[in-house]
């Protein structure tokens, strides 16, 4: 087991203190990163918290997945690690499409 959580279905009014504050009713918190749009600063619905131990982090899933908080039930659960993207290079000028067959314009 993993000390770090997956923290999803949080109310987007969310913010990192509050969420230190939950998971301390569970066991030594270490790290709270709420996810944010980098466009508009707002949450995203969703964060990652690290415990203290693997004991916590069991402790914070049993006792808060599926529980209320802000009006919604939470998500919690042990955070997979992130999947590698591929590097967005190649393609051409017209979206990866190739270009238009017309070779006349259509009249």
């Amino acid at each position: 087991m993993g000390r770090k959580l997956y923290v999803g279905n949080l109310p987007y009014e969310t913010n990192e203190q509050d969420l230190q504050e939950l998971f301390a009713q569970a066991g030594s918190v270490e790290t709270v990163t709420v996810m944010r749009d980098r466009d508009t600063g707002r949450a995203r619905g969703f964060a990652f918290v690290e415990m203290a131990s693997d004991d916590d982090a069991q402790n914070a899933i049993t006792k808060l997945n599926d529980q209320q908080f802000g009006g919604r039930r939470l998500t919690v659960n042990e955070a997979r690690p992130q999947v590698p993207r591929s590097g967005g290079g190649g393609g051409n000028s017209y979206g990866n499409r190739g270009p238009s067959r017309r070779s006349e314009p259509r009249w």
